[in-house]
């Protein structure tokens, strides 16, 4: 670990904490529908968006009407991209008169941006036309987040609500049946946090982010591509001179900034944020690896400011640094280690001279290995995927850290909403075991933790692991599964490992060594995206039905308090323990075996 890569680490963790406060609690007023400084100028707006769509934002939904809500929308939304894709060549806006995309590669594409995942296996510039970019791509980026922001914010006033209660005539007290009832006990309303998050904090950010990247140099436009002279002569795989190559160009500024600040990750161009029509400068890449993490962990004070107790939201958040922290910087120490085949072959002497050493290949020399690393794990503890550098290209074990974040279930950090709501599942689960252990009922949040609370939160934590390992399973046994490896061997496997990795945590990144756009990837990646998503999402806002029916119990002297050390030590050592126990006997037959043969050699 060189200065330069402790010095990278330092500033964007306190550039990171410095943004928690102010974006968290900006947050917690606009779930709250209290006054945050735009109302005036978008507060029209959003009743105008009421009244066209026949919304009644003071009717609250229970949680089986919330999850209706949500499938339903996100359902309609998928079908919107699918069709732009298959209708591209006969509409609007497509100046390279690209054609359809396929179907399978059309269905997989609508559920990842659909699904928050943005898992994809097509290039940007070669594949999609502007409309479908724009009107398809960039939406699902706003709303897709916005989804799951508005599934967070039901979670949180499950915890915050108390059953309605009534006083008879003859002046006893009396809770309301209709309230103390799960399936009945109001969560919010689905399109009111849709339309809130959306309004009010994904597009203002995205704005601004947008302008700050454009003054960097990234495109947006809606321009043909292109074609330009080269400054030498060279030529191609063939022997033909090449004199001339075409530059893409498009609205790229404008789906870059949401796809980080919604940890959506798909990239308008193919090689991504490693592209220097994304990602041109210092600047932007520091600019747009914030945006990455920024609102993910903005949630965790937005948590405590709306139980009005702003110490559990710094216990969670210190819980996900706590595991961030040391594998960042063990990706970077292995990656600055750099690979001992190619220092034998001399090429680490090459990387020394500008980058100070290490494994540079697959990584921009512009960037350097500490800001590929730090982006690596910063884009799978969130649910981003957006990527700098080529994840293929590094060390087994520094490869294993982007793994194993995902593998974790996205809940360091995570998505926008959704890694907060998953990581609240896992303390759920962590008073439930402190409770075992001092023979106490297990509280959170001033809810009483109970069966029905603790097999939605196990459902939660299973759904993730099941889902890779049976991918990965069916996939290295399938015929059209293998012949899709570019690398056979435990690389190969490490790959496969990788794509379901991703799919099955909503992540979108790629380890790029493997052929995904075939029909059986799209369709397996795709079913695997779908249920990652709402199969999660769903216990944990019947979590925040059986929550809001509880009535408020006080903190009392068996109380595990969670807001201390103690509490931050073992919901962050839940987390690792489970993902071990489900993923060492596999990561063993992937990244460390690689790495035993690489030393061998």
């Amino acid at each position: 670990m060189t200065p330069n890569a402790w010095i990278q680490i330092v500033v964007f963790l306190a550039l990171l904490l410095a943004l928690v406060k102010p974006l968290g609690h900006y947050m917690a007023r606009v779930f709250d529908n209290l006054p945050c400084g735009l109302n005036r100028v978008l507060g029209p707006v959003e009743r105008a968006i009421y009244r066209l769509a026949g919304v009644r934002p003071d009717v609250e939904m229970n949680w089986k009407t919330y999850a209706g809500a949500m499938l339903l929308f996100n359902f309609l939304g998928l079908l919107v991209v699918y069709g732009l894709q298959r209708m591209q060549p006969w509409l609007p806006l497509n100046p390279q008169l690209l054609g359809a995309v396929s179907a399978d590669s059309s269905f997989n594409t609508a559920v990842s941006f659909a699904t928050n995942t943005n898992w994809q296996g097509y290039g940007g510039e070669s594949t999609m036309s502007y409309l479908t970019d724009a009107a398809g791509l960039t939406v699902q980026n706003f709303v897709s987040a916005a989804a799951g922001l508005a599934v967070l914010a039901a979670l949180v006033r499950g915890f915050r609500r108390r059953p309605v209660v009534t006083t008879s005539r003859d002046g006893a007290a009396a809770t309301r049946s209709a309230t103390a009832t799960p399936a009945l006990a109001p969560i919010g309303n689905f399109w009111v946090d849709l339309t809130r998050s959306t309004l009010y904090i994904l597009l203002p950010l995205s704005l601004v982010l947008a302008l700050a990247l454009v003054s960097q140099g990234v495109v947006q436009n809606f321009s043909s591509y292109k074609t330009v002279q080269l400054v030498e002569a060279t030529t191609d795989a063939t022997g033909a001179a090449v004199t001339e190559q075409t530059l893409p160009q498009g609205p790229a500024a404008s789906q870059i900034a949401i796809k980080q600040l919604g940890t959506n990750g798909g990239g308008f161009f193919n090689v991504n944020s490693s592209h220097p029509f994304e990602n041109p400068t210092p600047l932007s890449n520091l600019l747009e690896l914030l945006a990455i993490l920024a609102l993910a962990a903005a949630v965790c004070y937005t948590l405590g400011v709306m139980m009005g107790d702003t110490r559990q939201g710094w216990a969670i958040l210190a819980a996900m640094l706590l595991v961030f922290v040391p594998l960042t910087v063990l990706c970077t120490w292995m990656e600055q280690r750099g690979n001992p085949i190619l220092a034998s072959a001399g090429a680490d002497q090459v990387a020394s001279a500008s980058q100070g050493g290490g494994n540079m290949e697959g990584k921009e020399t512009r960037f350097g290995v500490p800001s590929s690393a730090l982006w690596a794990s910063a884009t799978t503890a969130a649910s981003n995927g957006s990527v700098n550098s080529m994840h293929d290209s590094y060390t087994p074990l520094g490869g294993m850290v982007p793994l194993v974040l995902m593998q974790l279930g996205e809940v360091v950090f995570g998505g926008v909403g959704s890694g907060l709501y998953g990581m609240l599942a896992f303390a759920i689960i962590t008073v439930f075991v402190a409770g075992l252990m001092v023979g106490r009922t297990p509280e959170y949040l001033g809810k009483k933790i109970d069966a029905y609370e603790m097999k939605m939160a196990s459902l939660v934590i299973l759904f993730p692991p099941m889902i890779v390992l049976v991918g990965a399973a069916v996939a290295v046994v399938s015929p059209e599964g293998v012949k899709a490896i570019a690398n056979p061997g435990a690389h190969g496997f490490s790959e496969i490992l990788y794509a379901f990795s991703s799919a099955g945590n909503n992540n979108g990144s790629a380890f790029a060594g493997l052929g995904a756009n075939t029909p059986f990837y799209n369709t397996a990646l795709g079913i695997a995206m779908l249920i990652a998503r709402y199969w999660l999402a769903i216990p944990m806002l019947a979590i925040a039905g059986s929550l809001a029916a509880k009535k408020y119990t006080p903190v009392s002297v068996g109380t595990l308090p969670t807001h201390r050390p103690l509490f931050v030590m073992m919901l962050a050592s839940i987390v690792v323990l489970v993902g071990a126990l489900t993923f060492i006997p596999a990561l063993a037959l992937g990244p460390i075996v690689e790495q035993l043969q690489m030393l061998k050699s």
